[in-house]
């Protein structure tokens, strides 16, 4: 495993407006994250952990703090600045799967690859669908798919373009716990075999374990 930091926060805190006053959701959450390490961010309904993820993602700026993926500076990016390292570095699996409809499971995966205009497309991602146990599911469309086989797809999805990030926000939410078992199993063999940063979103402390280390929330701060 390699030393080499590949996901940092700094003193990162999100405050929004409300109409008591201002709400601080994260307040002075620091952290770094290893190449090829696994991290589980825990904690109760409204604890901070999609906003977090949110941040360390790029999705979101913090009100405070610097946040830095594969050494840039994400809050000294704009808009565009952000998907761009996000393009290059970062892949996500969601609770509900994110899977565009109108594309078979094939094409699903061979978007992200399409998008940086990779020649291999088709053949790339027809790989990760095997990978994933799905190489004859390839020409199905989502709604003919299980729940299980289409967090399958978004899994392949996210790791065709070998990212050094994985994020997973509450992958198995919507599945039962046999699937989300299989589920998790896959992200974790997927995450060994391409050397990639996984960081885990849950409120499953049994699926938390697997990780490598834990940061827990707890209104907005980090306890552990």
């Amino acid at each position: 495993m390699s030393d080499q930091i590949v996901l940092e926060a700094r003193n990162v805190s999100k405050t929004v407006p409300s109409p008591e006053g201002p709400l601080t959701i994260l307040a002075d959450v620091s952290l770094s994250v290893r190449t090829g390490e696994t991290l589980a961010i825990i904690g109760a309904s409204g604890a901070g952990k999609s906003t977090l993820l949110a941040l360390l993602a790029g999705l979101d700026s913090p009100s405070a703090g610097r946040v830095f993926i594969a050494g840039a500076d994400l809050t000294e990016l704009d808009e565009d600045g952000r998907a761009a390292v996000r393009g290059r570095h970062v892949g996500f699996v969601f609770q509900s799967f994110h899977l565009i409809p109108s594309l078979t499971a094939l094409e699903n995966v061979m978007l992200p690859l399409e998008l940086r205009g990779r020649s291999d497309a088709r053949e790339t991602a027809a790989q990760a669908l095997a990978q994933v146990g799905l190489a004859a599911r390839a020409a199905h469309y989502p709604k003919q798919l299980s729940g299980g086989e289409q967090q399958r797809v978004a899994i392949a999805r996210a790791y065709v373009t070998r990212p050094e990030v994985l994020f997973a926000d509450e992958p198995t939410g919507n599945l039962d716990t046999h699937t989300g078992q299989r589920i998790t199993d896959l992200l974790f063999e997927l995450n060994r075999g391409t050397g990639s940063t996984l960081v885990l979103v849950t409120h499953d402390r049994e699926l938390a374990s697997r990780c490598s280390r834990i940061l827990e929330l707890d209104a907005g701060h980090a306890v552990s």
